[in-house]
């Protein structure tokens, strides 16, 4: 798809780096210096210095309850299992006790990722053998069937914070590279995944801005229907991707990462209609929230850009309001990118820099 596969790989880094502030620490400055040609060694490399950085703070541990037979009494007794060890005489208790242990859902998730990312040939060398070391410290934790994981039910706290981005990278391998052969065994499938992308895509662009440009207030808002009688009850939510406000002058950005920019029909090129209809639909709606006001709001689709011949670069005057349609290319050197997402805010916000 891309010209240069390891720019793109890099700036995946970039963009992973601003979706989670942990990779921003001295502690990761080697990798992003680092030259990626594979998708596989970007994430195992992260994911074995996040590893290494967990095992000196030490792995986290929660209590679990354990069952056992034993000669004298710990936590309290089973009296059901204690008779029937009598019974059979047999002289132990059958104690219930609870024990803090490393063999919880977290530490599993990450020995299974590992465990898959060992298996692919494509990963280099020197990333496994990290990996494989780090592996010796899990001698106890179980590895779990990974199509089983329930992603949405993992809920971290102050004890397991650490735990957060490390979770996310392997979510977004298991999800997102994790296909299943007729025969059940497991490998990796290249990193194409366009949902997952264009989630990456949408958290990337909104804490670019939150970051560089502290006069905006940047949110992935909420936007609520203008009603004329205040009923909304079964209506949709409309969550924008990029909400940007700068006293009455708005722009909402609607991420979009597709392998097609735009769709054909009898050798005739336009845009996804269901994207067009969508941000107008926020534009005209946030537009009437000013009532009276002085106010500018604005919208515009974003799409990753593609090798496709033609590419998205439009700008539409619709009922008072402008749509714009422009494309990000993630295949240039991170700084190019930067720049294309500053002249976008500074252009609308007449902003000086």
């Amino acid at each position: 798809m891309m010209k240069d596969k390891s720019i793109l790989i890099n700036n995946i880094y970039h963009m992973l780096a601003y979706a989670f502030q942990t990779l921003n620490q001295e502690k990761y400055e080697d990798l992003a210096v680092e030259s990626f040609d594979e998708m596989y060694d970007l994430l195992a490399a992260i994911l074995a210095k996040g590893i290494g950085l967990q095992l000196k703070q030490g792995l986290y541990r929660e209590y679990i309850n354990c069952q056992e037979e034993l000669p004298v009494m710990r936590g309290k007794i089973n009296m059901s299992g204690t008779i029937k060890n009598r019974l059979a005489h047999k002289r132990v208790l059958a104690c219930e006790f609870d024990e803090l242990s490393e063999n919880n859902l977290y530490n599993q998730i990450l020995k299974t990722t590992v465990m898959l990312l060992l298996r692919n040939a494509k990963v280099k060398t020197k990333y496994k053998d990290d990996l494989k070391k780090e592996m010796l410290f899990f001698a106890n934790v179980d590895v779990l069937d990974p199509v089983l994981i329930k992603w949405s039910a993992i809920r971290f706290q102050r004890n397991n914070q650490t735990y957060r981005m490390l979770i996310s990278i392997c979510q977004l391998i298991v999800e997102g590279m994790l296909i299943t052969t007729e025969a059940g065994e497991y490998r990796l499938a290249s990193f194409v995944d366009e949902q997952r992308m264009c989630r990456l895509y949408e958290k990337f662009i909104l804490e670019y801005y939150s970051r560089h440009y502290p006069e905006l207030s940047v949110s992935a808002a909420q936007i609520s229907w203008d009603v004329d009688d205040g009923i909304r009850t079964m209506l949709p939510v409309m969550q924008s991707d990029i909400h940007l406000q700068k006293d009455n002058t708005v722009l909402i950005i609607d991420a979009k990462y597709y392998s097609h920019t735009t769709q054909t029909r009898f050798d005739k090129h336009t845009l996804h209609s269901n994207n067009m209809y969508q941000i107008f639909t926020y534009v005209k709606n946030r537009d009437y929230k000013f009532g009276n006001e002085k106010h500018k709001v604005s919208g515009m689709l974003l799409y990753a850009k593609t090798e496709e011949e033609i590419q998205p670069d439009n700008v539409y005057q619709m009922h008072g309001n402008q749509i714009s349609v422009r494309t990000l290319d993630l295949n240039l050197p991170f700084t190019e990118i930067a720049g294309q997402l500053n002249s976008i805010v500074e252009l609308h916000f007449d902003l000086v820099r």
